[in-house]
């Protein structure tokens, strides 16, 4: 699969290309099997080292069909916690103190795939997840899928001897060695991907640290959660009459330095409308939005944006992935069952 040819083609017909060609010269290694997009816009450019380092080219990797992505970029989580230079090679107790700080100030929407198995993979091949700059996960019909980018002078021999090797989370991925990428599940070569959607690339900030990221709005039910009742549906449908609001195709949550902005299509004349389903949601479940958000929302339609602050990131990236987002939700409702007093 030449990454070259498929991200260049689907990211001019997204609008995001400069205008120019793609470059397809290769590599003078004959098993180099992709090289990195260039037909791209100069602020999303790979370094001349080639590695990805921008976790949004991602979309030219994810199938078409996939229905949920997050992006967890350790950079920039790194660098708001002042450990920039953090690597395997660091010190255990700097490393030790990056995750548990990572994990009670930022909002991880992912655990990082390769943490399991930290000691084996440095012991036996002398990288761990600390040598992961930004990693990527998707779900969709035919299971889910991975991309890690690697740091730029990581040693991808080591990776690909772990993968040989079977090592557990990196069974059936494969190594895109001039990329410094890991990759599992992503699109066939010529398959259609997310990047060749016009509205997704319009969804992710450049620089979030986590990013969620849902092809379909939330059916309301699911938002209410599983421990939602009759009369938290009906206390909702006293309050608002979610039939008013306009279909969403697609929404995204970007998290950066304890700011969450939640991203939609742009001049959308309900976005407001949204934005208040948060102060009338009932509060269902074991985390309520005032356990994960506080502050004032704000939305503004023309850029299709509501933002809102991180209170508690824990609780705030349970929220999310659970989809428990009133401004997301669809706009019909299934009845509940009605209880019936026997």
């Amino acid at each position: 699969m030449d990454l070259t040819r498929l991200a260049a083609s689907l990211l001019l017909v997204v609008g995001l290309a400069t205008g120019c060609g793609s470059d397809d010269k290769h590599k003078d290694d004959p098993k180099a099997e992709q090289t990195t997009p260039t037909a791209i816009p100069e602020d999303l450019q790979p370094p001349e080292h080639k590695a990805v380092r921008d976790p949004r080219l991602v979309l030219a990797l994810v199938p078409a069909d996939a229905e949920i992505l997050t992006i967890t970029d350790y950079d920039a989580i790194r660098a708001d916690l002042g450990m920039e230079d953090l690597t395997s090679h660091s010190l255990m107790t700097d490393r030790t103190a990056f995750w548990e700080q990572a994990d009670r100030e930022s909002v991880m929407l992912t655990d990082g795939l390769l943490r399991e198995e930290h000691s084996r993979l440095w012991l036996d091949y002398g990288f761990t997840q600390d040598d992961v700059d930004w990693e990527a996960r998707f779900t969709g019909p035919d299971g889910p899928g991975f991309v890690l980018g690697f740091r730029p002078d990581q040693d991808m021999a080591e990776v690909g001897k772990a993968v040989k090797d079977d090592v557990a989370p990196l069974k059936d991925a494969r190594v895109e060695a001039d990329q410094h990428l890991l990759v599992s599940g992503i699109a066939e070569e010529g398959d259609p991907v997310w990047a060749s959607d016009p509205l997704l690339p319009e969804l992710v900030d450049a620089d979030a640290e986590s990013t969620y990221l849902r092809r379909s709005c939330i059916p309301v039910n699911d938002a209410l959660g599983v421990d939602a009742t009759y009369e938290d549906q009906e206390a909702l449908e006293s309050a608002f009459d979610v039939t008013n609001l306009m279909p969403l195709e697609a929404f995204s949550v970007n998290v950066t330095d304890q700011v969450a902005t939640a991203r939609t299509d742009v001049d959308r004349t309900d976005l407001h409308d949204r934005a208040d389903l948060i102060d009338v949601w009932p509060e269902t479940g074991t985390i309520t939005w005032r356990d994960a958000f506080e502050g004032l929302v704000v939305a503004d339609p023309s850029t299709g944006r509501i933002g809102f602050k991180v209170r508690n990131p824990v609780a705030a990236a349970n929220l999310v992935l659970g989809d428990h987002l009133p401004f997301a939700i669809c706009n019909e409702l299934t009845p509940l069952d009605e209880p019936t007093g026997l």
